[in-house]
């Protein structure tokens, strides 16, 4: 390869060869990807319910070069990143059921391949298609918050029920299956959700659509006011170093929201439907997607700028500079894999692997908990 790493979809070889023939992708990444990544002392994880795969990318040690591992998971879509006692925690939202990813590996062991981490999905709570969004743990708490976007609320993990509501928009009048506005995501402050988006205003079933262009807010969770409205199909807000950020999705575009006047000050401008956006030190890393030609991302305004630009979509992540809006490094997808949800940094790790349901190793892969013997005395 000259100036990009690239790898094809069956390069981690475990999954059945019929799938990996229908479902071929390739990744190639710009030249200063691979390094960059190296340079931050983690690695990324991204989810696409498109072809239901959640990717792993890092830096192999001893070459440099881009190390990707994938696994099949059913619309797999949010992912919420959790540390807790210096071990990193992945949440993970598939078709009816909310993943805990663990990272069977102690800090700083690598197998005999070369890994420093092994995620096993060690538990799904089935919650039913509620079409789970962002997730966001704490380590304050065991249970990760999240969207629960057919609902129309954010919530959490209980015990007997599928899901347990902790907040509406103030303008949805119950808990209903219907998805009224397209509340489909939150930020976190001080260990408790801040900030939420939705596409529209609405309380009826499925009418958010008709407000794709220019309908979406920004809503402080605390008081249930509206921070910022005029926005087109809003995703991923994400509270970092002090600024609240968003994404445009409808006009392809990342800013921020000044929290006093409600303005959204764009930083940039990125190829594609945005979705998904995680930070390391000065720079964001957001996931682009092809647009849709279905009725929900038809005419947007994303689409004229392309065109006008002639510039083609593109489904990638790319690394922007908080300080210029520079788009300074890119990974894109080709092939099947037009759409990504979501994008998470895993800090520490550089290189890891993730074990899914088609292949025995998930059944040899153990790690039990420590026994603390107590001698008995007489």
């Amino acid at each position: 390869m000259s100036d990009e790493q690239g790898i094809v979809g069956e390069a981690s070889g475990e999954e059945a060869a019929a799938e990996t023939q229908a479902r071929k992708f390739d990744i190639k990444s710009s030249r200063t990807f691979a390094p960059w990544l190296a340079s931050v002392g983690g690695s990324l994880a991204f989810s696409t319910y498109q072809v239901g795969k959640l990717f792993m990318i890092g830096v192999q040690p001893k070459t440099g070069r881009l190390s990707i591992y994938e696994r099949s998971f059913p619309r797999c879509m949010g992912l919420g990143v959790e540390q807790r006692e210096g071990r990193t925690t992945l949440w993970m939202s598939s078709l009816y059921q909310l993943w805990r990813i663990e990272n069977f590996l102690d800090p700083g062991a690598r197998t005999n391949d070369g890994y420093d981490a092994v995620f096993v999905p060690v538990e799904g709570r089935t919650t039913g298609d509620i079409d789970i969004h962002d997730i966001h743990g704490s380590p304050d708490s065991a249970h990760p918050a999240f969207v629960a976007t057919r609902f129309n609320c954010l919530a959490t993990l209980d015990r007997v029920h599928s899901f347990k509501p902790v907040w509406m928009p103030p303008f949805v009048d119950r808990l209903a299956a219907e998805d009224r506005c397209h509340l489909n995501g939150f930020t976190m402050e001080d260990g408790v959700p801040a900030y939420a988006t939705c596409v529209a205003r609405t309380n009826v079933g499925g009418t958010w659509r008709d407000h794709r262009q220019s309908g979406g807010i920004v809503i402080d969770v605390r008081t249930g006011e509206t921070v910022a409205e005029g926005l087109s199909m809003p995703h991923s807000p994400r509270l970092y170093g002090g600024e609240l950020y968003v994404l445009q999705s409808g006009l392809g575009e990342f800013g921020r929201i000044d929290r006093a006047t409600g303005k959204f000050e764009p930083l940039c401008f990125l190829p594609g439907f945005v979705r998904g956006v995680t930070f390391v030190g000065d720079h964001a890393i957001i996931g682009v997607s092809r647009p849709r030609k279905e009725e929900t991302f038809r005419e947007l305004q994303v689409d004229a700028r392309l065109e006008a630009e002639g510039l083609e979509p593109k489904s990638m992540i790319a690394v922007v500079n908080l300080k210029t809006g520079d788009i300074e490094h890119t990974l894109e997808i080709t092939g099947v894999v037009q759409e990504l949800y979501d994008v998470a940094f895993l800090p520490g790790i550089t290189r890891p692997k993730i074990l899914g349901f088609k292949t025995p190793e998930i059944r040899f892969q153990i790690r039990p908990a420590p026994y603390a013997h107590t001698p008995q005395t007489e």
